[in-house]
């Protein structure tokens, strides 16, 4: 036994599991490397966006961080769809109305705020005044204070991700046929949110924020906070996902996902453990949502389009589902893409996205993070 601890080229992951030991949560070089991540939105971009001047080198414009938290945001998406899709097998093509629903809610409170700063100088949102509101609707009921919108950011998405999930999966709705009903729900919400008399804006949404929490959003230091706080929620729900997949639970999911019959056969009900993680999907989707709007400065009905959420399930094949890193890598790199294409050649981009989508579903069965482990397999 002391000789197989000491054998060349074994890892504590393989000798923990060998040995009847919980391996541990990450590597020291995947510790080091979230140490890394973290110390770098945290401290060093800070750093280089507000303290470094702009005439030096060294200096991040407000592009870039508008631009890197947006793609952290997309990231926190990507790993919410890859825990119900990835991981369970669910394939969903609704999780844009969840993103939409939380930064709708954390909208509500940033429109608030901006008081009689509007163009018409009311307490109401400008939207409201130019279509001749007199008082906020009951549903804007408390949105000035800052912990209901949180709690609002949670509760919306969250209760309509639990009553959809009960009774699709309760009628054991699954494949093609559930993906199609996320589809219409996000289509619905859309229809809906473009309505001007819901008291959302219409086609418009919520833009011209002025401030949160009491401090001006256009100012370096607080784009730089949002930016930090972006950071530190995509490190924990990167953490929160390694602890699921490697929990009890995370083994009933990918049960679920190789064979639900197989799983229902050995005395499990599928129901709740596919409700649980269909809705804690959901609330992530929205509070990445509610730190989105803030930093891009707008959200409106476009965001739960049906294009929007299939563009979801594309990040995370193109990255790799059924991974951990895959579905970062993947958002990370389609919306480069479509930051690069959108400003030089806007007219390509869908046609890009499509044969992208394409060619993995082809050759890269197992998404980008699979390279290395196909170009191995092919080596003499």
């Amino acid at each position: 036994m002391d000789q197989a601890l000491h054998l060349p080229g074994a890892t504590a992951g393989a000798l923990a599991q060998r040995y009847g030991q919980r391996p541990p949560l990450f590597g020291a070089r995947g510790w080091a490397a979230m140490l890394a991540f973290v110390l770098t939105v945290t401290i060093l971009v800070p750093v280089l966006f507000v303290a470094v001047p702009e005439s030096s080198p060294f200096h991040l414009s407000a592009y870039f961080v508008t631009l890197v938290g947006k793609i952290m945001c997309y990231c926190v998406v990507a790993l919410a769809m890859n825990l119900i899709w990835g991981y369970t097998g669910i394939l969903s093509l609704g999780h844009g109305v969840f993103f939409a629903l939380g930064g709708y809610a954390f909208g509500m409170y940033l429109m608030r705020m901006i008081g009689k700063e509007g163009q018409y100088q009311s307490e109401l949102p400008d939207f409201m005044v130019f279509l001749d509101w007199k008082a906020y609707p009951w549903y804007w009921s408390f949105t000035d204070q800052f912990w209901y919108a949180c709690l609002l950011v949670v509760v919306a998405p969250g209760l309509l991700a639990f009553v959809f999930g009960f009774f699709a999966f309760r009628s054991r709705i699954k494949g093609v046929y559930f993906s199609i009903i996320t589809q219409a729900l996000t289509f619905a919400f859309m229809l809906l949110f473009f309505r001007n008399d819901t008291g959302f804006g219409g086609n418009n949404g919520f833009t011209d924020f002025k401030r949160i929490l009491g401090y001006r959003i256009s100012e370096p230091s607080t784009r730089a906070t949002l930016f930090a706080l972006t950071g530190i929620y995509l490190a924990g729900v990167l953490i929160l996902t390694r602890v699921i997949v490697r929990s009890k639970v995370g083994r009933i999911l990918t049960a679920i996902r190789d064979s639900e019959s197989r799983l229902m056969f050995s005395g499990y009900n599928p129901l709740w453990y596919k409700l649980f993680i269909w809705t804690l999907s959901a609330v992530l989707c929205g509070i990445a949502g509610a730190l989105y709007v803030p930093q891009v400065g707008i959200i409106n009905p476009s965001e739960m389009s049906a294009a929007n959420s299939i563009e979801i399930a594309i990040w995370v094949a193109v990255g790799g589902r059924g991974t951990l890193l895959g579905p970062l890598l993947g958002a990370g790199l389609v919306n480069g893409a479509k930051s690069f294409f959108t400003q030089s050649f806007p007219e390509y981009w869908l046609f890009f996205l499509g044969l992208l989508f394409i060619l993995v579903t082809l050759f890269l069965p197992k998404g980008v993070i699979g390279i290395p482990q196909m170009l191995r397999r092919k080596k003499p």
